[in-house]
């Protein structure tokens, strides 16, 4: 009888301390990242929170990926012409040089293109272009103009 007397006023101290004697320390919160598709989201919760948690997020996750309309898978963009010489070529298909260009207006076009090719390095890829008879020169050194010497296929 006695130890319960003690139990009891053990356990009236401990409420008013803000605590019991049977109440186990809490164990610290679990931290899991998740990825579904292109959705991530973390969940911090007790271990016994854990599985309804994942469940109640992976449902809502699937409702709302049916809902939405599926996306259109992307297209491998086109192959990049990888030489100087071959973006000037594409160029050459595309009818782009069917009026006169200066080497200046190549190295531009290429430039708004994305291709941030040497001044000289056009220069020379033109020079080819002339060379396999793609191209035809007229004008005076430095100022050279390059148009189609024949039309692309």
């Amino acid at each position: 009888m006695y130890l319960s007397v003690v139990h009891e006023q053990d356990v009236q101290y401990n409420k008013q301390q803000g605590g019991t004697l049977t109440e186990k320390e809490p164990k610290p919160p679990i931290r899991v990242k998740m990825k579904v598709g292109e959705i991530e989201f973390e969940i911090e919760c007790q271990e016994d929170q854990l599985q309804p948690t994942v469940d109640k997020i992976l449902s809502t996750v699937t409702e709302k990926l049916k809902e939405t309309p599926l996306m259109m898978e992307r297209t491998a963009p086109r192959p990049r012409a990888e030489t100087c010489k071959g973006i000037i070529q594409k160029l050459w298909e595309e009818a782009w040089f069917a009026n006169a260009k200066g080497l200046g207006e190549v190295h531009s076009e290429l430039a708004r293109h994305g291709f941030h090719y040497d001044r000289t390095a056009v220069a020379h890829a033109l020079i080819d272009l002339v060379k396999d008879g793609i191209l035809t020169r007229e004008g005076k050194p430095r100022r050279y103009q390059y148009a189609q010497k024949r039309p692309p296929p």
